[in-house]
């Protein structure tokens, strides 16, 4: 990944807050020469080893678990809240004409070897956590005793765990940090007008990082 200096983001702190905030991570994989893909939640264990470890589950059917070594490389991708940023949030445009659309993003890539796990009671304990992770803004929070037991035992066959043991850890949030402090004001207010979830994040992720640059 391409990273300027003005938009890498190297603390091992933040990266793991942006990973947490955001856990539905691409997991990018390679067997027999051909490119894989796989979309899933994940976990983060940040006391694992020097950068952390990850940990989450694909379904049985799918025949990455098989496909891929376990202790083979992968690369999980983690993104953000990203938008168009035209240049009209730009006063520089009044100013001088000199400027271009372009596109601001958060994104982590995390690299490590990947481990796959059969365990029922291994694969138990992680969907229990996730379950409670996510459950956990919900009104009344499901939990997986909830459902018959002889079911949720039938759903565990159905699935085969992973453990990425990370090794390095890269950011990149392009977040305007290249403009004027007017220039990125005015992109935090035109994202701000637009309605859209992402619009609105991306803008509270562009003032956290300026109020940071500040303090």
């Amino acid at each position: 990944m391409y990273i300027p200096t003005y938009f890498e983001e190297s603390r091992l702190r933040e990266l793991h807050q942006f990973m947490r905030k955001h856990p539905f991570a691409s997991i990018v994989t390679q067997a027999s020469g051909h490119l894989g893909a796989n979309h899933v939640p994940l976990i983060l264990d940040p006391g694992h080893g020097p950068c952390g470890r990850l940990r989450g589950h694909v379904a049985r059917a799918n025949s990455v678990w098989r496909d891929v070594e376990a202790g083979a490389e992968v690369l999980v991708i983690f993104h953000g809240p990203h938008g168009y940023i035209s240049p009209n949030f730009y006063p520089a445009k009044q100013e001088h004409g000199m400027v271009v659309p372009t596109w601001n993003y958060g994104v982590v890539h995390a690299r490590g070897t990947i481990a796959w796990a059969d365990d029922p009671q291994w694969l138990r304990a992680l969907v229990t956590e996730l379950t409670v992770l996510h459950e956990a803004g919900e009104p009344a929070p499901w939990q997986v005793s909830d459902a018959p037991e002889a079911y949720i035992e039938e759903m565990i066959k159905g699935i085969v765990g992973l453990e990425i043991s990370i090794v390095e850890l890269h950011g990149k949030m392009k977040l305007s940090q290249n403009r004027a402090e007017a220039d990125r004001a005015g992109v935090r207010h035109g994202l701000g007008m637009r309605s859209d979830v992402g619009s609105v994040e991306l803008a509270e992720l562009m003032g956290d990082k300026d109020h940071e640059s500040a303090s």
